[in-house]
């Protein structure tokens, strides 16, 4: 059922034209097909809904399942094309999701951070190296910035501010033989955080700033 999906992204296309100042680069960065995993930093819960636009793709997401449990966001959100997670642990469920979808050629955007970081990028999980090393899916890069000023959820109905979503170029993980160590995950982990961080002007990068990526955003308009 995309209707929903394409009727939300045309009317957020047009709030966020009529009271941000909206810009998207990158979009020819998109692959048209096949899977993909795109990563983005992480600074308020209207992220999903303003990344969603900005890509030229049918994305789905995973998200908190304590948002499901009203009907009626239950609906929505799985229309939309969320899915449940449990941040409690490791969800077995919500990874099998993830798979199956990433076999089909579908894109799957996630948030490696896992929660939100208004005021620069924090430490993140290494759930996103792990389904990207077992499915052999190529990432795309997004850099967020000035959503972290939107806080209410219903300024979904009136983004204002300067918004910008920079898309980099998509990469692949190095290939690792067997079961990934510790070691092994964080590293990809922050090579991961690093791409993303490329995106973003140098004051987003949070914990991520201390090496300067190759291709960094430098936040001109």
């Amino acid at each position: 059922m995309d209707y929903l999906y394409k009727a939300s992204n045309f009317t957020q296309r047009m709030t966020l034209g009529i009271f941000a100042d909206y810009k998207v680069t990158g979009r020819e960065h998109v692959p048209p097909d096949g899977p993909l995993i795109i990563v983005a930093n992480h600074q308020s819960n209207l992220d999903p809904a303003f990344l969603s636009p900005s890509i030229p793709r049918r994305i789905r997401f995973l998200a908190k399942n304590s948002i499901f449990r009203v009907p009626i966001a239950n609906w929505f959100l799985r229309t939309y094309g969320a899915f449940p997670l449990n941040r409690d642990g490791v969800d077995i469920t919500a990874h099998r999701w993830s798979v199956a979808h990433l076999k089909s050629g579908g894109a799957l955007a996630l948030f490696p951070e896992g929660t939100r970081n208004p005021k620069g990028m924090g430490p993140a999980h290494a759930g996103v190296a792990r389904l990207a090393l077992s499915t052999k899916t190529r990432l795309l890069p997004v850099g967020i910035t000035g959503t972290e000023r939107l806080g209410s959820v219903l300024r979904v109905f009136n983004p204002t501010g300067r918004i910008r979503m920079s898309i980099g170029e998509p990469f692949e993980l190095p290939l690792i033989d067997g079961r990934p160590s510790k070691d092994e995950l964080e590293a990809i982990t922050g090579m991961i955080m690093h791409r993303i961080a490329a995106q973003l002007p140098s004051e987003y990068r949070g914990l991520y700033s201390l090496e300067e990526p190759e291709g960094s955003a430098d936040g001109s308009p």
